[in-house]
C-alpha cells in the first residue's frame, strides 16, 4: 500500500495498542496476536504493536495497518521509545506500515531527522510520540506523517490521570494528522478526543492490559466500601486563602485537630508550604494523605491564580509535587470553593443532593456538584465574572470583602468588612449601603446561576455570605421573582471548615 492509502486507512479510526505488562502472565506472541486478533473484530482499524518480535508474530495474521515501536530502557538517555535507527529498520522489516518514536527535546542518541530518513528509506510511514506542542512542532518541521501526543505527562513532574485533550486540539491547529494517545480510559474521553480534533485515537491500557484495569476497579471498589462501611482514613488538610491558612487532621467529617495562621501574601507558596510543615510536625505519622484547597486553578496537580488581586502566587507552581515532599504523604489539591462544595454536598447543607456553592469572603468562589461529582477545573469559578461590569472587571472586584473595605475607605472609613458589617448594625447609613450593593450584586449572580443550571440549591458560606444579616439581604433583593425562577439559598452548614472536610474528603477518595 502506499503512504496517501496508509493515511486514509488510519483515519477517523480506532488504534488498540496490544502491549502486554512486561514481564506479566500475557506476555507472549499467543496473546499478543490474540488482542490484534480481537481488537480488529470488535471494529479497530488499526493496531500499535511492541517489540520487532511482536509485530512479526501479527502481521502474517491481520491486514489492517500495524503502527511498531520498540521500548529500551537506556542508562544515557531518557528516550525509550524508538531509540535507534537499527530499531525503527527492523520494525519496518518485520512488517510495520508505521514506525513510532520519541520525538521529544531530550538527551537523544539519534535525532528524529535521521529516524524519518531511515523509516522513509523503508517506504513506511512515521509517528513522533511527543510531550508537548513545541515537539510536535520540531517534528512536523523533521518531515514526520503523525503527531501523537503519546508521551504527555510522562517527562517529568507527577504523572497525570486525565488525557491531554487541550495539546490534542493545539496540535490539530498545526496538522491534521493527529494521533491521540495517552491515559484515554473510557469511551467519554475517546469521544472527548475526537471532539478535540484527533485523525485517529489509540487505546491500549483500557483494552490489552487487564493488570492495569483490574487495578483501577480494585481501588474504585476499596474506596466505595471505605466509605459506605464508614472506614475514613485520618487525612491532614489544608486550606490556604488569600488572609488565612488552616491546617486540620479530619477523619470523614470530623476535625480532630487545627490549627490557623495567617498568609503571608508576598513571602509565597515555597514558604508557605515550609511553615505548614513546621507547624504540623508533630502530626507526622498520624495522617496517610493530604488534601489541599487553594484559591485559584489547580490543573494536573499545577496550581496558578486567575484573579491575582486575590493572592498572586507563580503560574503553574508545582504544589502536590512539593506538598508531598515536604509534609511526607500523597497530596490532592483543588480550588478551596470546589473543595467546600464537596463538603458541604457529603456532610452540610447538600446532604447527597446537586448544588452550587457560592463562598463570599476577601473574594467569591464556586463549586458545582452534578450526579455524585464535583466539576474541578474552571467549572464554578463564579467571581471571574465580568457581564455585571460590562467586562471591565470581575464581579467579585465588585462584591467581595476586599470591594467592601476599599468602599468604606472611599467614604472616609478605614476598616474592614467585618467593621462595615459592625457599623451596618448600628445603623450607619454608608455601611447598611455597601452591605446592600454587595447583597444585591449577589442575588443577580445566584438568579443568573438558577437559569443556566437549574441547581435544587445554591448553598452560601464565607466570612461575608455567613455575616449576620448578608443572606437575609441577598433574600430581599429576590423578592418578587416567579417561585419556580427563584434560587433556593440556604446557609453552609459547615461555615469555614467546609474546605478542608471537602478536601480531605476528596483526598481520602482518591479523586
Amino acid at each position: 500500500m502506499g503512504c496517501h492509502v496508509q493515511r486514509e486507512e488510519i483515519s477517523n479510526s480506532l488504534i488498540v495498542s496490544c502491549q502486554p505488562v512486561p514481564g506479566g502472565p500475557m506476555d507472549n506472541a499467543d496473546f499478543v496476536v490474540g488482542f490484534a486478533k480481537a481488537a480488529l473484530d470488535a471494529g479497530a482499524k488499526a493496531l500499535r504493536i511492541e517489540s520487532v518480535a511482536y509485530v512479526k508474530a501479527v502481521r502474517p495474521q491481520v491486514a489492517a495497518a500495524i503502527i511498531g515501536i520498540v521500548k529500551r530502557d537506556l542508562d544515557d538517555s531518557p528516550v525509550r521509545i524508538t531509540p535507534f535507527i537499527e530499531d525503527a529498520e527492523a520494525l519496518a522489516d518485520a512488517g510495520a506500515d508505521v514506525v513510532a518514536f520519541d520525538a521529544t527535546d531530550r538527551v537523544r542518541p539519534v535525532q528524529v531527522e535521521a529516524l524519518v530518513k531511515a523509516v522513509r528509506a523503508k517506504g513506511k510511514l512515521t509517528m513522533a510520540d511527543c510531550s508537548s506542542l513545541e515537539d510536535a512542532e520540531r517534528a512536523l518541521a523533521a518531515g514526520v506523517d503523525f503527531v501523537g501526543t503519546t508521551l504527555s505527562g510522562y517527562v517529568g513532574g507527577p504523572e497525570p490521570v486525565e488525557p491531554d485533550v487541550a495539546l490534542i486540539a493545539a496540535m490539530r491547529r498545526l496538522t491534521p494528522y493527529v494521533i491521540a494517545e495517552g491515559r484515554i480510559r473510557s469511551p467519554e474521553q475517546a469521544a472527548e478526543a475526537v471532539r478535540a480534533g484527533a485523525y485517529a485515537v489509540v487505546v491500549g491500557s483500557a483494552i490489552t492490559r487487564t493488570e492495569h484495569v483490574t487495578s483501577w476497579f480494585h481501588d474504585t471498589v476499596e474506596r466505595a466500601f471505605t466509605l459506605r462501611d464508614g472506614r475514613s482514613r485520618t487525612m491532614l488538610a489544608i486550606d490556604i486563602g488569600g488572609t488565612k491558612t488552616m491546617a486540620a487532621l479530619v477523619k470523614g467529617s470530623n476535625v480532630i485537630e487545627e490549627i490557623v495562621v495567617a498568609t503571608e501574601r508576598e513571602a509565597g507558596p515555597d514558604a508557605w508550604l515550609a511553615a505548614l510543615a513546621a507547624a504540623t510536625g508533630s502530626w507526622r505519622g498520624r495522617y496517610t494523605g493530604i488534601g489541599i484547597a487553594v484559591t485559584g486553578f489547580i490543573q494536573n496537580g499545577l496550581w496558578s491564580a486567575l484573579n491575582p488581586a486575590t493572592l498572586g502566587i507563580p503560574d503553574r507552581y508545582p504544589l502536590v509535587e512539593k506538598a508531598s515532599a515536604l509534609l511526607a504523604a500523597p497530596a490532592f489539591a483543588v480550588n478551596d470553593a470546589q473543595a467546600a462544595a464537596w463538603g458541604e454536598y457529603r456532610f452540610g447543607a447538600g446532604r447527597g443532593g446537586d448544588l452550587v456553592f457560592l463562598t463570599i469572603s476577601t473574594g467569591i468562589g464556586g463549586g458545582i456538584v452534578v450526579n455524585g461529582r464535583v466539576l474541578t477545573g474552571l467549572a464554578g469559578h463564579f467571581g471571574l465574572i465580568r457581564s455585571p461590569s460590562q467586562g471591565v472587571a470581575p464581579i467579585e472586584d465588585e462584591t467581595s470583602g476586599r470591594w467592601m473595605a476599599a468602599q468604606a475607605k472611599a467614604t472616609g472609613h478605614e476598616t474592614d468588612a467585618a467593621g462595615v458589617f459592625a457599623e451596618a448594625r448600628k445603623g450607619a447609613d454608608w455601611a447598611s449601603a455597601i452591605v446592600s450593593q454587595s447583597a444585591f450584586r449577589v442575588a443577580t449572580l445566584c438568579r443568573d446561576i438558577q437559569m443556566m443550571l437549574d441547581p435544587k440549591q445554591i448553598v452560601i458560606g464565607g466570612g461575608i455570605g455567613l455575616a449576620e444579616g448578608y443572606l437575609g439581604q441577598v433574600g430581599q433583593h429576590l423578592a418578587g421573582i416567579s417561585p419556580r425562577l427563584t434560587p433556593h439559598l440556604v446557609a453552609a452548614k459547615l461555615g469555614g471548615r467546609a474546605g478542608i472536610i471537602g478536601a480531605a474528603d476528596l483526598a481520602g477518595e482518591g479523586r
